[in-house]
């Protein structure tokens, strides 16, 4: 009797997979994002139903540092994001923002390097970047940072992360928890720019780390508003890191490796700036994958006539928000514009 392991020969199916929409210069390069934007959309599940934002302010505090806004904003109808806007005290005339996205962590008090337990305690003693909008008020920007779904105060118990079963109910009526996600940044940055119009949209940052690096990449992909786009620990190919590590079901969406695979992704951001951060010794994602993945990136820039555009920034750690590379460079581009 002939019995074949099911994990082997679906892994050898994905292997010999090769994308269809993958860029090969047939047609123009702006043809080619447009469809494949139009693509990515409908893998993700969207667009979702769109709704009056109904943005309401919960308080307005002051810090020694910067002033805090505690927001909710509906992206959907009954659904409401809870988010925070952080303004550097010695800002004046309009300020620049930028978007920071949460990866799995207890919620996005993490983001703001505020403790609710002994455990965020020492996640933020040894983990200082995890405050990634922190991170931004030190570089005198605004700082955005909204609750993922499934994270914190939207996960079940309203602390730590409850994406399982969440992900399989979304996927059975055509949904994606990262498209979810994505959709949400859009809508909060509508809302945003149209209620605090002392923020500058026009060079919009957005970053992140692990799954909110996930976030960063597809919603750059996706909306043009990024100028500079720059996730971390995230971009990798599906077959070294998705397809081959364990990883939460957030990450996965349907079918896409019939379409694109993580490298060409990143041709939908073109000629926009891309950053893409990453640990030497990154389980979950491994820096084989990531430098593959970048290789595809940098071809897909060149044909936009942008190589310069990219960057892969290499550190020395493992899975880690490598902040000092990312604001580095960004500095930079900023230095350059």
């Amino acid at each position: 009797m002939k019995v074949t392991k099911s994990h082997i020969y679906e892994r050898a199916l994905f292997t010999e997979t090769v994308p269809s929409m993958r860029y090969d210069g047939s047609i123009p390069f702006g043809e080619w994002q447009a469809a494949a934007r139009a693509k990515l959309c409908e893998l993700l599940g969207l667009p979702l139903e769109r709704c009056a934002h109904e943005l309401t302010v919960d308080y307005e505090r002051e810090h020694e540092e910067y002033r805090e806004y505690r927001f909710s904003v509906q992206t959907e109808p009954g659904y409401y994001v809870p988010c925070h806007l952080l303004v550097p005290n010695e800002a004046s005339g309009k300020i620049q923002l930028t978007l920071c996205l949460m990866g799995h962590s207890m919620g996005m008090h993490i983001g703001l390097g505020v403790a609710k337990t002994e455990r965020d305690e020492r996640t933020l003693a040894e983990w200082p970047d995890r405050a990634l909008a922190l991170c931004a008020v030190k570089q005198g920007r605004a700082a955005l940072v909204l609750e993922a779904r499934n994270f914190g105060e939207a996960s079940v118990e309203g602390y730590g992360v409850t994406c399982t079963e969440t992900a399989k109910t979304a996927l059975l009526i055509g949904r994606t928890v990262i498209g979810e996600r994505v959709w949400d940044a859009m809508r909060v940055l509508d809302a945003v720019s149209e209620s605090f119009d002392f923020l500058d949209f026009t060079e919009l940052i957005c970053t992140g780390n692990s799954g909110g690096g996930t976030a960063t990449y597809y919603l750059s992909c996706l909306d043009e508003r990024i100028k500079i786009s720059a996730p971390s620990c995230a971009v990798c190919e599906f077959e070294s890191s998705i397809a081959a590590v364990p990883h939460c079901m957030c990450n996965n969406v349907p079918r896409i490796k019939k379409y694109f695979e993580m490298g060409d992704l990143g041709g939908m951001i073109a000629p926009r700036q891309l950053i893409i951060a990453a640990g030497k010794f990154d389980p979950d994602f491994p820096i084989s994958g990531t430098k593959a993945s970048f290789a595809r990136i940098k071809a897909l820039y060149s044909a936009a006539g942008a190589e310069d555009n990219c960057r892969l920034l290499v550190g020395e750690n493992a899975h880690y928000y490598y902040a000092d590379l990312i604001w580095n460079r960004i500095n930079e581009i900023m230095k350059l514009a």
